[in-house]
């Protein structure tokens, strides 16, 4: 039997099998609950990492009108399309995107000002998108 701290991967293979034979006596629970609920908590990072890119990049199509292009309108597409495929996964994720957007904007602030060179202070403090516009598809105007 593969110890979690050893080897993880053969670990997560052998309390697959384990379960699946009710073999509950061999079972490694507590590790495995551990990681039931990290994987919850790793899908609201992934919602939190997402809408932190997008939120950047709309921040960079608002105040950069200049640099818009193709690869930024893609970005937003991609990130809109990968955050609306892991809402459809994780339903119960929806009635906490706003509390992920707050988590979000302010990497996302961090983020448009380093790939623009404008200073922090230039975004405004809250986030001025709605959620609506933020996942549908919507795309700010210079000074909005």
């Amino acid at each position: 039997m593969t110890q979690y701290n050893v080897d993880f991967a053969q670990w997560a293979y052998e309390q697959a099998a384990l379960c699946r034979q009710r073999n509950w006596v061999a079972f490694d629970a507590e590790h495995v609950a551990d990681e039931l609920e990290n994987m919850g908590v790793r899908e609201r990072r992934e919602l939190i990492s997402r809408l932190s890119v997008l939120l950047a990049y709309l921040l960079k199509w608002q105040y950069q009108p200049q640099w818009r292009g193709k690869s930024w309108r893609l970005a937003i597409h991609i990130q809109r399309l990968d955050i609306e495929n892991l809402l459809n996964h994780n339903p119960s994720l929806r009635g906490r995107v706003v509390d992920c957007l707050l988590d979000s904007y302010y990497r996302a602030v961090l983020q448009a000002a380093l790939e623009t060179g404008l200073n922090e202070a230039v975004f405004p403090i809250e986030c001025p998108f709605t959620l609506e516009q933020i996942l549908e598809e919507y795309w700010p105007v210079d000074g909005e």
